[in-house]
């Protein structure tokens, strides 16, 4: 059975990035290891041993990675603003692939619009998100259907839709990080309106 040290989520896991697994194990893809959960991309300065939440993260990921592979061939993440997508390709480093497939949903970014970034030698797929998840926008986009995949436990649902995103091709325009932060709105504060 594949071992995440098996696999390109070992280096993540040693840098203590892969946080709060909802799935942290093989799929039933042979050589496959899948991650659900949130990736560190900024860490908090630790005084002496006590461990604070990273500063900043990639939440609701979805990411495989195969046994023997140094490479991530398959991502999805939402980000709180465009502008981490930096952090994002820098914290993945060497695991992204020039023909990986990442989706990156941010909340600054034009509910109308859809984008293509290179960084870090790969293409990102950059979408709006506000209300929705990233899963649901996965489904969404890579037209599966909720009801299909309702029975299927967490690993295998996360193999459905990586099998699919693998195949997905899109032409957005493609711009580049700099322009992107030109054209991306206010960071939202996610805790504003929230009970204290």
């Amino acid at each position: 059975m594949t071992t995440l040290e098996q696999t390109a989520f070992a280096r993540l896991e040693t840098e203590k990035r892969l946080q709060n697994p909802v799935l942290k194990a093989a799929t039933p893809t042979k050589g496959r290891f899948g991650f659900r959960g949130e990736i560190a991309l900024k860490f908090a300065e630790q005084m002496a041993d006590e461990a604070r939440p990273p500063e900043v993260t990639a939440d609701q990921v979805l990411a495989i990675a195969t046994e023997g592979e140094k490479g991530i061939p398959f991502f999805a993440g939402y980000l709180l603003s465009f502008g981490y997508l930096d952090m994002l390709a820098e914290a993945l480093g060497d695991t992204l692939q020039a023909d990986g497939k990442y989706f990156v949903f941010c909340n600054n970014i034009d509910l109308l619009k859809k984008y293509q970034v290179s960084l870090g030698g790969a293409t990102f797929y950059i979408y709006p998100l506000d209300e929705a998840t990233v899963y649901n926008e996965l489904l969404e986009l890579l037209r599966l259907e909720k009801g299909d995949l309702k029975k299927l436990d967490t690993a295998t649902k996360l193999d459905v839709i990586a099998d699919k995103a693998l195949k997905f091709t899109a032409n957005y325009p493609v711009i580049t990080y700099e322009e992107g932060l030109k054209l991306m709105g206010p960071v939202r504060n996610p805790n504003e309106n929230r009970p204290v």
